[in-house]
């Protein structure tokens, strides 16, 4: 009963980017129960947003092992990108590709990858990967505006000053708000 107070008080101080003191809260409760993936992932998910590169990819391994599922994958890649272990991040990808997440998940992982490509000098493939059979559907929901504006940015870095204006007017018709959409189209004249 403690761990899971313990736990729950950890998740609300995540939520409410309290993220050293949830990591704190769920060191202790790893340290009661190391094979507890719930706070394995929470931990992992503290330390990437910490900036704890390495901490992250010690517990959100972990929790992978635990829970044999790839939902985290692409912030595990995200923290191997930062690292700059490019392959993990390519093998990461590989899987997630194979596994059955839902679309959001799937397109965060898609993200990551094409950034990693992006770090290796490789823009075009950066943009191909990100921009392979995306659709701009009628009512986009927010992995849809996410993965428009990376492959807008993406343009914009490679030059391709008419795709990423395209790309960027896109993400402002469906959330004007969206980030700083804005400033980046007005930028772009």
């Amino acid at each position: 009963m403690v761990l899971e107070r313990e736990l729950g008080q950890a998740a609300r101080e995540y939520a409410d980017e309290r993220y050293t003191d949830a990591r704190r809260r769920l060191k202790r409760v790893v340290g009661e129960v190391p094979d507890l993936p719930e706070a394995r992932e929470l931990l992992g998910l503290c330390q990437y947003r910490l900036g704890r590169w390495r901490d992250a990819v010690r517990e959100l391994e972990w929790f992978a092992e635990l829970t044999r599922s790839c939902e985290q994958s692409p912030v595990l890649a995200d923290c191997y990108r930062a690292l700059g272990r490019h392959q993990r991040v390519d093998e990461l990808w590989a899987e997630l590709l194979e596994s059955d997440q839902p679309p959001e998940v799937v397109t965060e992982g898609r993200i990551v990858a094409a950034g990693s490509l992006a770090d290796r000098g490789e823009l075009s493939s950066a943009v191909r990967l990100l921009g392979s059979r995306f659709r701009w559907p009628r009512a986009p929901k927010e992995h849809h505006l996410r993965r428009a504006y990376a492959l807008a940015d993406l343009y914009e870095r490679a030059a391709d000053v008419p795709s990423a204006r395209v790309w960027f007017t896109r993400v402002a018709s469906a959330d004007p708000d969206y980030l700083d959409v804005l400033a980046r189209i007005a930028a772009l004249d």
